[in-house]
């Protein structure tokens, strides 16, 4: 076989294995999920920005611990998208939605999973409210996902 024909492969591992410093923001945001409080930042306009940020990107302006606001645990969905089967590395084990949740106080979108059970029960504008992991640690994964509000 010519040299050109052949077909050379190899075997790659995309992952980013680095730990990132949180600073003082995102340490506050975490040590309040741990708490079972969700916070956002507000900035000079008074937009309310979910997970919180270091600086505002409409202005570039500095964002705080100070700046920061308690959100939700409730809100609506903006935008969803449904997964009806769930990989390995899924928040859920079963079918769920990932959607953009405006969090009561907030003006941005909060990505996370919604467990509706099922797909005919996703609609945007309907009402979630987070749900707890029962054992928290002060990371994302405390909300475990989001649930319609009229949920048993």
């Amino acid at each position: 076989m010519p040299d050109a024909a052949r077909l050379y492969t190899t075997d790659h591992v995309v992952e980013y294995a680095y730990k990132r410093s949180l600073g003082p923001v995102l340490s506050r945001f975490f040590t309040a999920l741990r708490d079972g409080q969700i916070l956002g930042s507000r900035t000079a306009e008074g937009r309310v920005l979910v997970p919180p940020m270091e600086h505002d990107p409409a202005t570039g302006d500095s964002l705080g611990p100070d700046d920061m606001v308690e959100v939700g645990p409730g809100g609506q969905v903006a935008t969803w998208a449904w997964v009806s089967q769930p990989r390995e590395k899924h928040p859920l084990d079963r079918p769920f939605a990932f959607a953009l949740v405006e969090l009561d106080g907030a003006t941005t979108g909060f990505l996370h999973a919604v467990d509706a059970g099922e797909e005919t029960r996703m609609r945007t504008g309907m009402r979630v409210k987070a749900r707890w992991r029962t054992e928290r640690e002060g990371e994302i994964h405390d909300i475990e996902c989001f649930e319609p509000e009229d949920a048993a």
